[in-house]
């Protein structure tokens, strides 16, 4: 039953997506990746072998134990590749929309027994609960970026999850070697809604002139011990993602305080997505990152 997780799906093969695979992979579990195209596997792959390798030659994790990892990590082009699943785990773009629709479609591939998990940063799992046929089965596993890197996994519940649901997913995620915080299902969670509001704050702080994009960052650095500073931090993320969570909170909470930085959406708007983009609030295209304002 629940209890008994041994195949893991995971669908959507992009950074977060990967890094849910490769930290799965590595604790033994078997997976398939899915994404909309054989070309975009393809690449997830290879990101998960390039992390690996790295991981190699920092000395965390052996050859064989690489090798071994890989070797559990299988593609899955197509939805109905995921009916042998115990556990599929949603790892789309962060648009409610696009979340609903996959959840939809993969509701008439999976077993009965399966549980069905979100990674959202910030949307309703009771909402996402909704459009599925297991609502009790249905629970958020929230991911950090980089997952490799990061320990922590915010673990919600939606207002119909069961509890022999909860319990399997915190074994899942103890398995993993990871640590779970238990967030109640409100917009953006815990970490997101103390984190992104600061990251805001900091774009607000540049729009105003208050300081540059350079000394916002290093004022973070060495006068709150942060490892990177917002601005930094934003463009890892993606601005588009940083929009997306300002926007939930803003129409989930309807405080002012969660208004996102018309800066952002003119960041968002021209493109100028951060890291993944070439160009945020750095521009990355030449040898090293230059503030673009």
């Amino acid at each position: 039953m629940a209890g008994k997780i041994k195949k893991v799906g995971v669908v959507g093969a992009g950074q977060m997506g990967s890094g849910i695979a490769h930290v799965c992979a590595l604790a033994g579990y078997d997976v398939l990746l899915n994404d909309l195209n054989a070309e975009r596997i393809k690449a997830g792959l290879a990101t998960i072998n390039g992390n690996l390798a790295r991981q190699v030659s920092k000395g965390t994790i052996s050859e064989e134990v690489r090798q071994q990892a890989l070797a559990h990590i299988k593609p899955a082009e197509k939805l109905t590749d995921l009916a042998t699943c115990d556990l599929v785990i949603e790892s789309a773009t962060e648009k409610e929309d696009v979340k609903r629709k996959i959840l939809i479609d993969l509701c008439q591939n999976l077993k009965s027994e399966a549980i069905l998990a979100t990674n959202t940063s910030s949307i309703s799992i009771t909402r996402l609960a909704a459009v599925t046929d297991r609502p009790e089965r249905f629970i958020g596993i929230h991911f950090m970026n980089p997952v490799p890197v990061m320990e922590l996994v915010e673990l919600v519940r939606g207002i119909a999850t069961g509890d022999e649901t909860f319990e399997a997913s915190k074994a899942f995620v103890a398995n993993l070697g990871k640590t779970y915080a238990v967030a109640e299902d409100f917009p953006a969670f815990m970490v997101n809604r103390i984190l992104l509001p600061m990251i805001n704050e900091a774009i607000y702080t540049l729009y105003e002139g208050v300081g540059s994009v350079e000394s916002i960052d290093t004022a973070m650095r060495l006068g709150a011990r942060h490892p990177m500073g917002p601005l930094e931090l934003a463009d890892f993320i993606g601005l588009d993602t940083v929009l997306s969570v300002m926007q939930v909170l803003h129409e989930g909470l309807a405080d002012s305080k969660y208004r996102p930085c018309p800066l952002l959406v003119k960041y968002v708007e021209a493109g100028w997505l951060g890291r993944k983009a070439g160009r945020g609030f750095y521009d990355y295209r030449g040898e090293k990152p230059v503030p673009t304002r």
